[in-house]
């Protein structure tokens, strides 16, 4: 590349800590970094113009579990485990909310609702309420789930919903928008369209090698979630969520975030819209995957759903889809560790990024000092 002394001086000379992933977790690292070491030349990697993944194509859900998804996680992990889960998305949103502020994200807490296709699957939910809420009380001194009657008018779904009382939803853009003007403001440097495509480890410091120039630097931190197994060959699978968002629709009364099929489909209101994802569990195979894009069984049943059941009697028109790749594994926990001497990573966020985005980002940051 034909780069300039002061270009190369200014951006790839004396780094002491460069970040791979310009999303939430990797911009809440860099901040950290900056924070607690304020002399650090701190560079951040992005491979796409904007941050990929899934920090800027989220669906916005300030969310920590519907109430099947938290039984359900009581089947693979302890009691204790599924609060810890909990008790660090809970923690996460709250920083995200100190960071940022609720204006600069337009955070809402409208309340989060679960849907159901059948009345004995509610009724098994329900049943679990009270042991849900007594084993989350500690985080939130109150009751997190209880029961509402089917005031938005939803078809083909049981007339009652569970309510999730402190869910809330953000404005995903304004948030990311926020944390790159907060990282420039602290004189951290973040360079777009650069992908890492090797690094090689000596005692004090680590070599990169990309795709528009090599460098060195002190630590490298890796914050790509659903493109680290690209990196380093971790258990993080690489998951496809699908979202369309409609044109907007007159005397919209839906507001709130819901959560239908356990949780694989999910709504919101935004702007007089509906914003609409999920599916993967359709299709699992296909969408493990770091391809972005569209698939017709997926995009087809999330417009019969919105047509059948969440605007009914609606004329609805879809005005714009996209997707993003998210960090899963067969358990909930992020991994946030030291790799080697100097190299480190925070990742397998399991979808939950809005939640724990920050707070994975700032265990990254301080594992290193």
């Amino acid at each position: 590349m034909n780069y300039s002394y002061w270009e190369l001086k200014e951006w790839f000379t004396n780094i002491d800590f460069t970040i791979v992933g310009s999303g939430i977790v990797g911009l809440n690292c860099a901040i950290t970094l900056k924070k607690n070491h304020p002399k650090a030349k701190i560079l951040i990697l992005e491979k796409g113009m904007l941050p990929q993944g899934a920090s800027t194509k989220n669906a916005g859900f300030a969310c920590f579990g519907s109430l099947s998804e938290i039984i359900d996680d009581l089947n693979s992990h302890t009691e204790e485990e599924v609060f810890h889960l909990v008790q660090k998305r809970w923690e996460g949103l709250q920083l995200l909310r100190k960071n940022l502020g609720d204006t600069a994200i337009d955070f809402q807490q409208n309340k989060g609702f679960e849907l159901f296709d059948s009345a004995s699957f509610f009724e098994e939910c329900i049943s679990k309420k009270n042991e849900i809420n007594q084993l989350l009380q500690p985080i939130f001194n109150d009751n997190v789930f209880s029961i509402s009657e089917n005031k938005f008018g939803f078809e083909k779904v049981h007339e009652q919903y569970a309510v999730n009382n402190f869910e809330g939803q953000i404005d995903t853009g304004k948030m990311a928008a926020q944390l790159l003007l907060k990282a420039q403001k602290l004189g951290i440097k973040i360079l777009n369209n650069i992908t890492l495509e090797a690094h090689q480890e000596s005692s004090n410091k680590v070599y990169l090698k990309t795709n528009r120039s090599d460098f060195y630097t002190k630590k490298l931190l890796i914050a790509t979630n659903g493109f680290f197994r690209e990196l380093i060959p971790e258990k993080v699978q690489p998951a496809r969520a699908q979202v369309l968002i409609t044109k907007p629709i007159k005397n919209l009364h839906i507001k709130g975030t819901f959560h239908l099929d356990k949780g694989y489909y999910y709504f919101r209101n935004i702007d007089n819209r509906i914003l609409f994802g999920g599916g993967r569990n359709l299709d699992f195979e296909t969408e493990n995957t770091t391809e972005f894009g569209q698939t017709e069984i997926i995009q087809n049943q999330l417009e019969k759903i919105l047509k059948e059941t969440i605007l009914p009697n609606t004329t609805v028109e879809i005005e714009h889809r996209w997707s993003g790749i998210m960090g899963v594994g067969n358990q909930k926990k992020a991994i946030v560790k030291q790799l080697s001497n100097n190299v480190f990573c925070g990742v397998r966020l399991g979808g939950m990024g809005v939640a724990i985005g920050s707070l994975i980002g700032k265990e990254l940051a301080e594992l290193v000092d």
